[in-house]
């Protein structure tokens, strides 16, 4: 059975699944139905554009450090050098039923210098479409045993985004020999990955992960 989770809530992913290796991280989000506008807006481009969110997985050492470009795996860099992580592509919409993005983790094949994995979500070209996460719903992200297709755990977003352009929503870390995951849900005015990447040490000082 899932266990759901709220915010700052932490499970041992292996407690429950001895044996859990291959896992799937589903997150999901709805765009917030826009009023106004019309046919004749419609039918000549007034709309405003499509919220194009973008999941990233950045693969920390010890010291919550970066260790270079290639273990940020995004839209731009689908799969990690070790090959223990795998993003399986960028939704351009947020619409449609189930998870809008995909991130496939080995365990087993996290090389040993990685402790943490961050799993952020941003809006894409957010400043000059005047886009934030207050225009989200129904995000989340959930975690998957990929051996029997059952769902762990899953953690629903429900606090106010508003102007916020990034959310820190959860990462998977080494506690003790096992793998943990924290359900974080913080959303930071970060404009895209650059600048999360140059805040690394306020999120992990922040977050306690």
């Amino acid at each position: 059975m899932s266990i759901n989770l709220s915010k700052g809530d932490k499970i041992d992913l292996k407690k429950s699944n001895p044996g859990l290796s291959s896992i799937l991280v589903g997150l999901g989000w709805d765009p917030v139905q826009q009023s106004g506008g019309g046919f004749l807006k419609s039918l000549f481009g007034g709309g405003q554009a499509d919220i194009d969110c973008d999941a990233s997985v950045f693969m920390l050492n010890q010291e919550g450090k970066l260790s270079g470009i290639k273990d940020l795996i995004y839209f731009g860099n689908l799969k990690s050098a070790c090959k223990s992580v795998l993003h399986t592509g960028d939704n351009l919409t947020g619409e449609g039923v189930g998870d809008d993005e995909q991130i496939l983790v080995n365990l087993d094949k996290v090389p040993s210098n990685i402790h943490r994995l961050l799993f952020v979500v941003n809006i894409y070209n957010c400043i000059d479409r005047k886009q934030h996460f207050g225009m989200i719903k129904n995000a989340y992200i959930r975690v998957e045993d990929q051996s029997n297709k059952k769902e762990i755990a899953k953690y629903n977003l429900s606090d106010n985004y508003s102007e916020k352009t990034t959310l820190i929503v959860g990462a998977i870390y080494r506690k003790d020999g096992s793998w943990q995951f924290k359900a974080i849900g913080e959303g930071t005015k970060d404009a895209g990955l650059k600048e999360v990447m140059q805040n690394l040490d306020r999120i992990e000082c922040v977050y306690g992960i």
